[in-house]
């Protein structure tokens, strides 16, 4: 596994880990598959509050114990859901990982999930919903995940719905606790990791065992079919106007996922970026812009993001789809499609810098039942590939976006009357 070693632990745990020279530290991630695509109805938002709570006391440890524990030794310790997964991080010295590192089993075996406890963090979570609520991106960005997900399992954010949200309690998160690892889950550690502690980690799970494996392939199913009308409006009295472009696309481990992803690189990376010249340095059309496409078990959004002027709403609604169009039409050139590749292979390098970062990579490659070396691989296949094929790509996955606008009534009315005349 390219240095990696692995075994599995007391009832079906892998513990994958890698030693690296460097600072005496260890990066510890704990991914279960599951996040708030598996949250049920009415209900959104329950795993996200139950990542927050799961880190709010374990086993004989109360919030503030665990806290004091965490903090007096200079650790760093996370529990956050996303769409796919729930993920317990931790960092801290060497000399501490065999005290520090089991506190992600007990986070998932011996949670306290207490009721004071989960009010605070549910009300944390409200909070941010609503601070989300003050901002136009955000607000674009939620209506083309409705638009392009509806009330399926990608179709909300991770902290939830507020109404729904506002309804879970304890009770509700109790249910939840013996079905974690049911489809999989993995220990990731990264650093100096102590040559006894898996032994140790493997007496824990044996006193309390917890019946998990290694996640298998398979992909997210949704049985949404996407509205045939492609664009949504909010009226927002702002300063701008944010349009978010995209389309429903394909999940990580897709033969096609390679080739968007270098047109994302193309498109959206850097100031040399296709978007960025043409919007921003050419006809300076764009405040921001850019393209985001994050790596998803099930259909990946391929979104571009742009914040304009009021008074060139119009001008950059249709630049913007022009630049859609001829991403459908045209291959890249041969020097930008060097450049885009040179990109897609230094963001990759950039992206396993530090321990934590290695850790993260190979827990969500290994999370979605895709092999270790599917990175390696996909960086050989770069050279296999052409324009002509990043074009095929586009074809068949990007044909027919989605426009989502925010801002003041008549900014969304001109750009509106030019997504009208335009057929995908």
């Amino acid at each position: 596994m390219n240095n990696w070693n692995q075994e599995i632990l007391e009832g079906g745990l892998p513990l994958i880990w890698q030693d690296r020279p460097g600072p005496s530290i260890v990066a510890a991630r704990l991914w279960i598959r599951g996040g708030s695509s598996g949250d049920r109805p009415g209900q959104r938002g329950a795993h996200q509050l139950l990542a927050g709570s799961m880190a709010r006391g374990c086993g004989s440890l109360d919030a503030n114990a665990l806290a004091d524990l965490v903090e007096g030794y200079g650790a760093g310790l996370r529990s956050e859901a996303s769409e796919d997964s729930l993920v317990l991080s931790l960092k801290c010295a060497a000399s501490d990982a065999q005290t520090l590192v089991g506190l992600l089993l007990s986070m998932v075996l011996e949670p306290l999930i207490e009721q004071g406890q989960v009010a605070i963090e549910r009300d944390l979570n409200l909070q941010a919903l609503q601070r989300q609520q003050e901002d136009p991106f955000q607000l674009a960005h939620d209506q083309i995940r409705s638009q392009l997900f509806g009330s399926g399992p990608y179709g909300h954010d991770p902290l939830g719905i507020e109404p729904e949200l506002a309804l879970l309690g304890r009770e509700q998160l109790l249910t939840m606790l013996p079905s974690l690892g049911e489809e999989g889950a993995l220990l990731v550690l990264t650093g100096s990791v102590p040559s006894e502690l898996p032994q140790q980690l493997n007496r824990q799970l044996k006193d309390r065992p917890w019946h998990t494996q290694m996640p298998k392939a398979s992909v997210e199913k949704s049985s949404f079919e996407k509205e045939k009308k492609g664009l949504a409006g909010l009226e927002q009295d702002t300063e701008q106007l944010v349009l978010m472009l995209g389309v429903a696309t394909v999940p990580l481990g897709h033969p096609d996922a390679l080739a968007l992803r270098i047109l994302q690189a193309h498109l959206g990376m850097g100031m040399s970026s296709r978007l960025f010249v043409v919007m921003r340095e050419e006809h300076g059309l764009a405040y921001d812009v850019g393209v985001h496409m994050p790596a998803r078990r099930g259909s990946t959004p391929f979104l571009w993001h742009l914040s304009t002027s009021l008074e060139r709403a119009s001008e950059a609604c249709g630049c913007l789809l022009d630049e859609w169009q001829r991403m459908l039409n045209e291959p890249l050139g041969a020097a930008e499609f060097k450049l885009a590749k040179a990109k897609y292979r230094g963001q990759d390098a950039m992206g396993r810098q530090t321990c934590g970062q290695i850790a993260d990579r190979q827990a969500l490659v290994l999370g979605h039942g895709l092999p270790a070396s599917f990175i390696e691989e996909n960086l050989q296949r770069t050279e296999t590939l052409t324009p002509e094929a990043l074009l095929d790509a586009a074809q068949r996955h990007l044909a027919k976006p989605c426009l989502s606008l925010c801002g003041p009534g008549e900014a969304i009315s001109q750009a509106s009357a030019c997504w009208d005349g335009r057929s995908w």
